[in-house]
């Protein structure tokens, strides 16, 4: 049984709460910005996503509050300047990025209430958090009012003019590391998510060639209580099924999986630890030895 939410029949508040804690881990953008008298602004956003490499568009949402419908220093100083720097969150500064998200008065510097360090931008007004791994500076392209009520968001699309990333988190590859960037993720309420370490998962899954899908493996596989959701459709991912001969050399080869033409636990048990390793068309073959 799932729970109906219809907008506008339960509070702000709780709506705001269940749209954060079912779209999560959101990246934390730290968004740097001046006013027209040259006073920084540094505030973090999880209403944030990249949604474009050519042109490279960074979008970001400004939200009135809840409680007074009022607007952030954020977005009147986008609304003058049109320029903005949008750093990520590593696990080293998310504290400091909590401090970024207190209320100040206007005028005072997030900078020096949180410890980081401002540091001039090349192409832009705002600066670059020093601490940050990666820095884009930004020329804010469009701002798109979604509404007029507490809770309603301001859409900030910018286009990135440059980028600094930190040497020490790209590999050999040329490539970010997950691991070495150690990035911040935001969900509901409290709750944040750190991206590394045994949070992050390899998933390959070819997606330029036609896979089998779900449809092309037999009911026994699709219905096991043996297997997942996951597993099964690892093995849907392969690009061809097993030919007779295939399955007929495997099942030489592994003859004690099959000693028992009545009991397929030690095939099923094999498959899912060739899932394991990624090892898809085996697993796929094993099973299908079994008829």
């Amino acid at each position: 049984m799932k729970r109906k939410i219809v907008p506008g029949e339960i509070p702000t508040r709780d709506l705001h709460q269940f749209l954060l804690g079912a779209v999560a881990p959101r990246p934390i953008a730290f968004v740097s910005t001046v006013d027209e008298d040259g006073n920084d602004n540094v505030a973090p956003y999880s209403f944030f996503n990249v949604f474009s490499s050519n042109p490279p568009t960074a979008v970001f949402s400004s939200n009135r509050r809840v409680v007074d419908n009022t607007t952030k220093d954020t977005l009147h100083n986008v609304e003058t300047t049109r320029e903005a720097v949008i750093s990520v969150v590593s696990h080293d500064i998310v504290r400091q990025m909590t401090l970024c998200s207190v209320q100040f008065d206007r005028g005072i510097s997030e900078f020096e209430k949180s410890g980081l360090t401002p540091i001039a931008s090349e192409l832009v007004k705002p600066k670059c958090v020093l601490e940050s791994p990666v820095n884009m500076e930004c020329k804010v392209k469009e701002i798109v009012p979604l509404g007029t009520h507490g809770g309603a968001g301001h859409l900030i699309i910018c286009e990135i003019v440059l980028m600094h990333i930190n040497e020490n988190v790209i590999d050999a590859n040329g490539r970010i590391d997950p691991h070495k960037i150690d990035l911040m993720g935001r969900n509901g309420r409290a709750y944040y998510t750190r991206s590394s370490g045994n949070a992050i998962e390899t998933i390959v899954q070819a997606v330029t060639e036609i896979v089998i899908g779900y449809d092309s493996l037999p009911e026994f596989i699709r219905m096991s209580s043996s297997l997942s959701a996951n597993d099964v459709a690892q093995m849907a991912g392969n690009t061809k099924m097993p030919s007779p001969e295939e399955i007929e050399s495997f099942k030489n080869k592994n003859a004690a999986l099959y000693s028992n033409k009545d009991d397929s636990t030690l095939a099923f048990a094999k498959a899912k630890e060739l899932l394991t390793e990624d090892h898809r068309f085996d697993a796929l073959t094993c099973l299908l030895a079994t008829k």
